[in-house]
């Protein structure tokens, strides 16, 4: 979430969550603090969204029943967004506006226009936002792909144009800032799954996020090509899928799906089975199908199995622990790290390099990842010649400036803590609260429950003791 303030208006750039932390006990998501926002609820005049991610957009519905403000982003992002908002109940109350790349709207002393871009989601895009002092392009996530699995490649004569105009300040996806050369396309990614779902003896058991509908599009057309059907297993990537159908970006005959019911009776060289997990989250489809815990599917001798991601820092350990129990059960695992069935979505030094000299940016500030990821895009834009001064890669928190004098940090920092969601509680939380949650979970509980008489003060029954967590 980033939060853009001209005058008195403010424009926030998306709301995305994060999965917990390993030390995260009890905890479901974590979201943004907005409180510096509630604070000035008046003053913000909308939410401009990149692209449909979950760390884009998933924070929204937790967010807009305390921020009650406009949303706007792209047919595929908005129609995402759609079936989380009817899952809390804010579909009727929520605001919604569809752009599509090209489009600006007018939000207080801005003026937002949507850049085509492409990243792993289709209908992505970079937002440049006109301001009195300047424009300011901020390039969502993306990579560059000629050969993009939906639409166009990027409009990369928009961001040119902008440049010759004269950009104030770039904000510029960093996360691939340590990664040399080019990303390869995303339909580099159906050059491997083809032969693997044409040449596997059983069944192909596929996992990727579910909101990488690119990702799901060539695993269909891999199943088509191979003769399979697809059983998509996972609540959220079952509702991805229909919305993408229904807006025509994922193309598929019905015919080729199978519900639970059928799926049992497809012979195995015929079925694919596309599933949610390849983070190793514990309650996903796979982890579920390796530990041999899932009530619709038995992993099988002979499977294959494709996990069409890399693992996100953090979540090595879970997915490594799917990973054996994939194995230990006799199936075949194939993944990014060692086949062509993944690309990342976010681009390598040489494409961050060209979104520089295309905008050529008066200031420059690295944006999205881990700090060592901005201090490497700071270095990169200032190997092509942006002033030391003129970039300025901050914390989370940081409240920046650009004015006559240039761009620095206030002084000043928003609350920008993490917010949990436990079960229904939305919450801060401290890490008193995480310490006794380990030290419940790694020494036990015992309960004295006893009978007192409220008048005296007298036992009257008990003591009992409950324990839990200790050895008999």
């Amino acid at each position: 979430m980033l939060a853009i303030a001209c005058g008195d208006d403010i424009v926030v750039v998306d709301s995305g969550l994060m999965f917990p932390e390993q030390e995260m006990l009890g905890v479901d998501l974590v979201i943004p603090d907005i409180s510096w926002l509630l604070e000035r609820t008046t003053h913000v005049r909308g939410i401009v969204l990149t692209h449909g991610h979950e760390d884009h957009i998933g924070a929204l519905p937790y967010i807009l029943p305390r921020l009650k403000v406009p949303v706007y982003g792209t047919a595929l992002t908005l129609g995402l967004l759609r079936n989380k908002l009817r899952e809390h109940r804010l579909i009727d109350s929520t605001e919604l506006h569809t752009v599509a790349g090209g489009d600006v709207r007018t939000l207080g002393c801005f003026h937002v226009e949507w850049v085509h871009a492409t990243h792993s989601i289709p209908d992505a895009c970079a937002l440049a936002l006109r301001t009195p002092l300047g424009t300011i392009v901020h390039s969502g996530d993306f990579k560059v792909d000629a050969t993009p699995v939906h639409g166009e490649p990027p409009d990369l004569a928009r961001l040119a144009r902008l440049g010759d105009e004269g950009v104030l300040l770039l904000l510029s996806d960093s996360t691939n800032a340590e990664q040399d050369g080019t990303t390869p396309s995303e339909r580099s990614v159906g050059e491997g799954l083809t032969p693997l779902f044409a040449s596997a003896p059983g069944r192909i058991l596929m996992a990727t996020f579910a909101s990488n509908i690119s990702r799901l599009q060539q695993a269909v057309w891999a199943a088509q090509a191979s003769g399979r059907r697809c059983f998509i297993v996972g609540r959220s990537m079952l509702k991805n899928v229909s919305v993408a159908q229904e807006l025509g970006f994922l193309e598929a005959p019905s015919s080729l799906f199978v519900s639970p019911k059928e799926h049992e009776a497809v012979p195995e060289r015929e079925l694919a089975i596309l599933c949610t997990g390849a983070q190793g989250e514990p309650l996903s489809a796979l982890s579920r199908i390796a530990a041999r815990e899932h009530p619709m599917v038995t992993l099988r001798d002979g499977d294959t199995v494709v996990i069409s991601a890399n693992p996100i820092p953090g979540n090595e350990e879970a997915v490594h622990r799917t990973v054996n129990n994939l194995y230990r059960h006799g199936a075949r695992v194939f993944n990014g790290a060692r086949h062509r069935v993944h690309a990342s979505g976010h681009a390598s030094r040489e494409e961050l390099k060209l979104l520089l000299t295309l905008t050529r940016p008066r200031f420059f500030m690295p944006v999205h990842g881990e700090y060592r990821h901005l201090a490497v895009h700071a270095e990169l834009a200032r190997s092509v010649g942006i002033p030391l001064d003129h970039v300025l890669p901050v914390d989370n928190g940081a409240m920046v400036e650009i004015d006559g004098e240039g761009i620095h940090t206030t002084g000043h920092r928003a609350p920008a803590g993490y917010v949990y969601v436990d079960g229904l509680s939305i919450e801060e939380a401290d890490d008193v609260v995480f310490r006794d949650r380990r030290q419940l979970a790694e020494d036990g509980v015992i309960i004295v429950v006893l009978t007192v008489e409220r008048s005296t003060g007298a036992v009257v029954g008990g003591p009992d003791l409950v324990s839990r967590g200790f050895l008999d």
